[in-house]
């Protein structure tokens, strides 16, 4: 594997594993925290496959963006484009006073990042769910 494809799935895994976390935590769960890192899970999947496949990378946070870039060579990726608007706003939502993110935001926002996961691996040809 290209390993700049590696460092962005490493950097997704990071994310993966803080949101499941912060979700499971007992004392003093950040919700918050659990929605901005499956927002960033999926955005550095997404981003891995633009790598994997070499195509410029933009600086954004626009999760439908990036899809859209996927779609132009791989339609097969339509099919995570609900998972993904409910990530989309995720990125900077809750990062400032006025908005509180619920444990069901965060339980949807996480089965949403799974399903954009274990379809990204499929693709890239990582092997299980690990």
């Amino acid at each position: 594997m290209n390993p700049a494809v590696a460092e962005w799935i490493a950097k997704a895994e990071g994310d993966f594993v803080t949101a499941g976390r912060e979700l499971r935590a007992r004392k003093s769960p950040n919700f918050d925290s659990a929605c901005y890192h499956c927002q960033q899970c999926a955005e550095k999947y997404l981003k891995a496959v633009l790598q994997a496949n070499a195509i410029h990378i933009p600086k954004i946070h626009y999760l439908l963006e990036l899809l859209a870039l996927i779609l132009k060579f791989d339609s097969s990726f339509e099919f995570l484009k609900a998972d993904l608007e409910i990530l989309e706003g995720y990125s900077v939502r809750f990062r400032y006073p006025g908005e509180f993110a619920a444990k069901d935001e965060a339980k949807a926002a996480y089965h949403a990042v799974k399903a954009v996961r274990e379809f990204v691996r499929q693709k890239l040809g990582i092997a299980g769910k690990s």
